[in-house]
């Protein structure tokens, strides 16, 4: 614990991602309005006026599309980086186990997959599967492999040479065996870590595939397109764009920091 508290850049992180998480959650079960309920009478009204954070265009109330935001952006992002982090994970062990031409042919189609930005990843895609959340999903998620595979790679690699792991090899174990046993539970920390900063990035691209219409359809909220259908009214309710943009800065930041303030306080190197 006193380790915990001498981390602020961890602390805070984690603070900021707890509230992001339970604002998620409470979404499911309640918002101020029904986000999707609109009131013309009302619309374009400013914080305080009506509602907590007033109404967009339609009438809409902007805290309750803030919310269920928050858990569509969480959840699609989520399942995106846990899919690209398992993918890659047993594609690194892989080939750390074959090495050789093995590791020559997927390490080079990995570099060709994260040449591709996940953007025109989500329009390839769509042009086939239509936008929607599932669109979403499968391009960061294709995005992530190449990441996780060359940590898990990188990793795995320095453990195989360790004195241990040649000592079982030496008495017959199997390949499988080792990783399961020696290479996965010691490189775990670093794949936890690695996926932390990976959500922050997640969030991001979801932001932004919605924000070109790659993401979830109307009349789901989402601060991507929440950002998009706000350059309307820039000059007349700027809260439209800086609301959802500054819960999307929150949420990148604070996984950031809770990813950074993981890698310091799971570094077997840090004796303090």
């Amino acid at each position: 614990m006193k380790k915990i508290l001498r981390r602020p850049i961890f602390l805070t992180g984690l603070v900021i991602t707890a509230i992001l998480v339970i604002v998620a959650l409470v979404s499911l079960v309640w918002t101020p309005q029904p986000p999707t309920k609109m009131n013309i009478l009302h619309k374009l009204q400013p914080p305080l006026a009506y509602g907590f954070l007033g109404t967009d265009q339609f009438g809409r109330d902007l805290a309750s599309a803030l919310m269920v935001g928050a858990w569509n952006s969480l959840s699609t992002s989520i399942l995106a980086v846990l899919i690209g982090a398992s993918v890659g994970t047993a594609v690194g062990v892989i080939v750390a186990m074959y090495r050789g031409w093995f590791e020559i042919v997927i390490m080079r189609g990995c570099d060709i997959i994260f040449a591709v930005p996940p953007i025109l990843s989500a329009m390839m895609l769509g042009a086939f599967l239509g936008s929607g959340r599932f669109t979403a999903i499968i391009a960061i998620a294709v995005f992530m492999v190449p990441v996780f595979a060359r940590l898990t790679l990188s990793a795995a690699l320095q453990i195989w040479t360790r004195d241990y792991v040649m000592a079982a090899v030496g008495i017959g174990r199997s390949k499988g065996t080792i990783t399961l046993v020696h290479v996965l539970p010691n490189i775990s920390n670093q794949i936890i870590v690695q996926v932390t900063i990976q959500l922050g990035l997640a969030i991001l691209t979801e932001a932004g595939l919605s924000f070109l219409g790659l993401g979830m359809p109307p009349p789901a909220p989402t601060w991507g397109r929440m950002l998009a259908d706000a350059q309307t009214f820039l000059g007349i309710a700027p809260w439209l764009a800086i609301l959802p943009g500054l819960a999307i800065a929150l949420a990148v930041l604070g996984l950031n920091m809770l990813g950074d303030g993981l890698r310091d306080l799971l570094d077997p190197r840090d004796k303090s």
